[in-house]
């Protein structure tokens, strides 16, 4: 009973986080309500069992991801007026996009509903390890099945971290770069010189 009032309780959150994301006209506030809502898909992962995937919930998503979010949102000057006209201007392309994905979905369930769909029954090759935590379950088979699969997605991450970082320090018109070897090398009377000015006396130039 507890676990079916809990259950609700997460699902309705959710349900309602996601709506406040979207209609929220806050930038900052609608990240705010991503947050709750991925603390309440935590909760329902728990309930199913799935721990490892509530705690990366928890600590990819909202520590990361959202904060990220939350902080980049927070230090941009955001006209909310282009905001509100950009939405306006777009929302029967948002509209019609929204009704195919409805469409499809509607289509996916009704084919799955008439026995069209078939799908696939599990084997007992991936089967989880009889006795052990979910995590340990995970690993045993990320670590051993797909290990190749989990290396080569690490790589691709690297690569990517790099090209990032390429970008971002490309040289650029109207930038004075960095002359990392010349603060190291600089000496102290070359920096800022601590004065003691007279009262009344002003600044000399």
């Amino acid at each position: 009973m507890i676990q079916l009032l809990a259950f609700y309780l997460f699902a309705a959150l959710v349900v309602a986080s996601g709506l406040l994301v979207i209609l929220a006209r806050n930038p900052v506030h609608s990240v705010l309500w991503l947050i709750l809502a991925f603390f309440n898909a935590a909760g329902l992962m728990i309930l199913i069992g799935a721990e490892f995937i509530a705690m990366l919930l928890v600590i990819v998503y909202v520590g990361a991801v959202a904060v990220l979010f939350l902080f980049v949102v927070m230090m941009l000057d955001i006209d909310f007026a282009t905001l509100r006209a950009g939405l306006v201007k777009n929302f029967p392309l948002g509209l019609s996009i929204a009704l195919i994905l409805l469409a499809e979905l509607v289509l996916g369930l009704g084919a799955n509903s008439a026995g069209v769909l078939h799908l696939g029954v599990a084997d007992g090759n991936a089967a989880p390890l009889a006795g052990a935590p979910n995590i340990e379950a995970i690993g045993a088979v990320l670590y051993s099945r797909y290990l190749f699969l989990f290396e080569a997605a690490g790589v691709v991450l690297l690569v990517a971290m790099i090209g990032a970082i390429v970008l971002t320090h490309r040289e650029r018109g109207g930038i004075k770069p960095q002359n990392i070897s010349k603060q190291v090398a600089r000496r102290p009377e070359e920096a800022t010189v601590n004065t003691q000015p007279e009262v009344g006396k002003g600044v000399s130039l």
